[in-house]
């Protein structure tokens, strides 16, 4: 993680190779969760399986695994390896049978909901598919399911840095979830915002990563 120095919010990060520096960086800040992706994973590159079992392994904290994950085999594989809690991709999401199979064999506490939305539709991570179902509706056949967290990213913010949907993850969030905003953060007013929605949380990623603020920062933001 990049530390700031005066007039310099974009400097290159410093353990920007190492996820595993990254994390114990995190930690030393004060965090008590990561939210780690396997990008080649989620985008159809390749995997990353040695580097994410070591990072679940050694990492220091309660680590949440996402990227566009969509089967029974995989997320249980990523709890085994000692994941806290495991994101259901998007696509796999709409598929009733699975979610229920996953919340028997998991439980709700160890299972979060990916819901990617473009323009208020659920969207497909990796291939920009927009799918048959609205946001909303997706989230609220997720609840009746027996659901509890979701984690819900506007695709077109995300990296952006832009500022997350508040909107519409409080809209989410008003059916009865858990709702954890993803996505665009770029600034401790972001946070702020996120905070008086009342949300679960929100994941931050590149603004970290350029120093635009440190996790200490952010921690006494949302305190």
């Amino acid at each position: 993680m990049a530390r700031r120095g005066p007039g310099d919010p974009g400097r290159a990060p410093a353990y920007a190779g190492d996820p595993l520096a990254v994390a114990r960086q995190f930690a030393c800040e004060g965090a008590r969760w990561a939210h780690f992706v396997d990008l080649d994973r989620a985008f159809g590159r390749g995997e990353n399986r040695a580097l994410t079992r070591r990072f679940l392994a050694r990492a220091g904290l309660a680590v949440q695994v996402g990227g566009a994950l969509g089967s029974a085999a995989a997320i249980a594989e990523l709890l085994a390896w000692g994941a806290m809690r495991v994101v259901l991709g998007t696509r796999a999401a709409t598929d009733a049978a699975l979610v229920d199979q996953l919340l028997e064999h998991h439980g709700a506490e160890r299972l979060a909901i990916g819901i990617d939305a473009r323009e208020g539709r659920a969207a497909a991570r990796g291939d920009d598919t927009v799918l048959a179902l609205s946001a909303l509706e997706l989230a609220e056949r997720l609840r009746a399911q027996g659901a509890r967290t979701v984690i819900y990213t506007d695709v077109a913010r995300d990296g952006a840095l832009a500022g997350p949907d508040v909107d519409g993850a409080r809209a989410i969030a008003d059916l009865g979830l858990v709702v954890i905003a993803s996505g665009g953060v770029a600034s401790l007013d972001d946070l702020r915002r996120v905070r008086a929605a009342g949300l679960g949380g929100v994941v931050v990623g590149r603004a970290l990563y350029e120093g635009r603020f440190t996790v200490t920062e952010a921690l006494a933001c949302c305190a």
